[in-house]
């Protein structure tokens, strides 16, 4: 049975393929507590099982997924990456510069101890610094070695082998050090939790009050409907007034429909509202709860609340917009109506308070009527619609370019010297990315499109070199066996304390700046959740978004200076 199956393995490869990638994000999902694997690592896991039956598989097809991984990461950071050149974010770029060197630098004082070779090395750097993107670079750089092709092919097996021996830690041990040990060595989590709340009210100007527009982004706007019954229509009220009356409580809380005398209506700012009339507002449900209501008794009006609501995403392109504070962008006249459900900046949430920075690049989510989101989307940026298009000539030139990019070279002492086409794409990612912000008539990307890229892509190259490398990692593993985890180990916390005490006592960033900046200088997906779930603020966000933007670029380069020195 078991060699009736192999068979059918190598002869039909995609079949483990995608069974890997199967597999690996079911495993992935599962969780113990607050453990979880995530894809990546139980992807290559199961990877490197299924492929102890001996899989061959084209390199082309590694690449192809690998460069989509690239291409997605560098276009949906481009923005911010940019971006991050400017004001308070040249502080934090060069942060992430020093804590890649860090990263590296641990490395190679790790690999030169233990007797590492470069292929080893490059795996350990890939693994403990949670550095994916650079399995790709680290190992088309040793195939353009001029060494045999036996040593070569021994090398990059390496690369992957301890790649899988020391990406679990890097990853769930960054995410639990981050979160639990990290505070600590600030302080302790209770002075990390006083000194959030201290810049939660700074940011808020004072006492923050749960006004909508800058709320957490779980909490739902709410459209409800009221009987205009209260004092304050003892004579005929105009919609303006009425938004006024709201204003003046400090409260965003607008008309969006009306039902006068029986007869349902748009809310123009001229209508009159009098006794007995019907009134539709929105805001976030918390203020409506909260509002002791001028107009009267809420009421069930199914008819009255049955009309389409945009729920739109909308990216910031505009530069006026892009200098504003959140607190000045929802005080705007073309905001009216516009309710901000959530703020995100990289996939990850933002702290949407009154002086938080709005950067090109970040996404609001708009929820109101139609005209009312339109007004607002025009004024902010471009909004991404849901549609299924993509500019498929915006992708395949761009990704073409990348690898041409990658594929020039030049002759230092004898050695030909290139990006390669992973460092090429990510750079054309980048690039192109950021020009689509700036231009938004082409390059459409859609979200989905780009989250499929990402994972799909990343999962799918980590499939194909856990199977075409099973059986190589199963060697390697009697080789250096046991120590070589531990070595992850050393080097993934060593590498964590070194760069939380530059981050705090020379930059000096506060606490959950600091963790933020570390967990996004090392590309950390997983840390940043566990950050926030810990200490129960979505602030270390500020500190991650640049930090994350530029080490996906400089995290990966840094792995050339683990080659060089081992």
């Amino acid at each position: 049975m078991l060699n009736w199956l192999t068979h059918i393995f190598q002869v039909n490869p995609i079949i483990p393929i995608f069974l890997t990638l199967a597999l690996g994000f079911w495993l992935g999902s599962l969780k113990y507590k607050s453990f979880t694997l995530g894809p990546v690592a139980a992807t290559l896991i199961v990877g490197v099982i299924i492929g102890q039956t001996r899989i061959v598989i084209p390199e082309i097809t590694r690449s192809i997924f690998f460069m989509l991984f690239l291409f997605s990461i560098g276009y949906s950071v481009g923005p911010q990456f940019f971006m991050s050149f400017r004001g308070r974010g040249l502080v934090q770029v060069l942060f992430a510069l020093i804590e890649a060197g860090i990263c590296a630098f641990t490395v190679i004082a790790a690999a030169k101890i233990m007797g590492y070779d470069m292929g080893v090395a490059a795996g350990l750097f890939a693994g403990s610094q949670t550095a994916s993107g650079s399995l790709g670079l680290t190992s088309d750089t040793i195939k353009g070695l001029s060494l045999p092709s036996e040593a070569k092919e021994h090398l990059v097996s390496m690369i992957t082998a301890s790649y899988a021996v020391t990406y679990v830690f890097g990853t769930i041990g960054s995410a639990w050090f981050l979160s639990n040990i990290g505070p600590m060595l600030l302080g302790g989590m209770k002075k990390v939790k006083q000194e959030i709340a201290e810049i939660e009210r700074e940011m808020d100007e004072g006492e923050f009050r749960p006004e909508p527009g800058y709320m957490r982004a779980e909490r739902p706007v709410s459209f409800r409907a009221y009987l205009a019954d209260g004092p304050f229509f003892e004579k005929p009220r105009t919609v303006a007034e009425i938004d006024e009356e709201f204003a003046k409580s400090g409260k965003r809380l607008f008309v969006e429909r009306l039902r006068i005398r029986g007869e349902i209506r748009d809310a123009e700012p001229d209508q009159k509202v009098r006794k007995g009339d019907r009134i539709v507002i929105s805001g976030r449900r918390e203020e409506i709860v909260e509002d002791k209501s001028i107009l009267g008794p809420e009421i069930a009006d199914k008819e009255l609340l049955s009309f389409g609501v945009e729920n739109l995403p909308v990216t910031i392109a505009q530069g006026k917009v892009a200098k504003m504070t959140f607190g000045e962008l929802r005080r705007q006249n073309f905001m009216k109506g516009a309710i901000v459900k959530s703020f995100s900046r990289n996939g990850v949430v933002m702290p949407a308070r009154e002086k938080t920075r709005l950067q090109r690049g970040d996404i609001l989510t708009l929820v109101g009527l139609p005209e009312d989101v339109k007004i607002a989307a025009k004024e902010i940026g471009f909004a991404d619609r849901q549609t299924e298009t993509t500019d498929m000539i915006f992708l395949g030139f761009g990704v073409a370019t990348g690898c041409f990019i990658g594929a020039l070279s030049v002759i230092i002492d004898g050695i030909p010297v290139s990006l390669s086409s992973s460092g090429g794409v990510l750079l054309a990612g980048l690039f192109l990315g950021w020009l689509r912000n700036r231009k938004p008539t082409f390059g459409r990307i859609p979200a989905p499109v780009v989250w499929l890229f990402d994972k799909l892509g990343l999962n799918m190259f980590i499939a194909i070199i856990g199977l075409t490398s099973g059986a190589t990692f199963v060697s390697s593993l009697r080789e250096y066996g046991f120590s070589l985890f531990l070595v992850g180990v050393l080097c993934t916390l060593a590498a964590l304390t070194i760069n939380i005490f530059i981050a705090r006592k020379i930059f000096r960033f506060n606490a959950p700046e600091t963790l933020g900046c570390v967990a996004g200088a090392r590309c950390g997906v997983a840390s940043i959740g566990a950050i926030q779930d810990a200490l129960g603020s979505n602030l270390p966000a500020i500190g991650y978004s640049v930090t994350y933007a530029v080490a996906n670029l400089v995290l990966v380069f840094s792995s050339l200076l683990v080659l060089a020195f081992v």
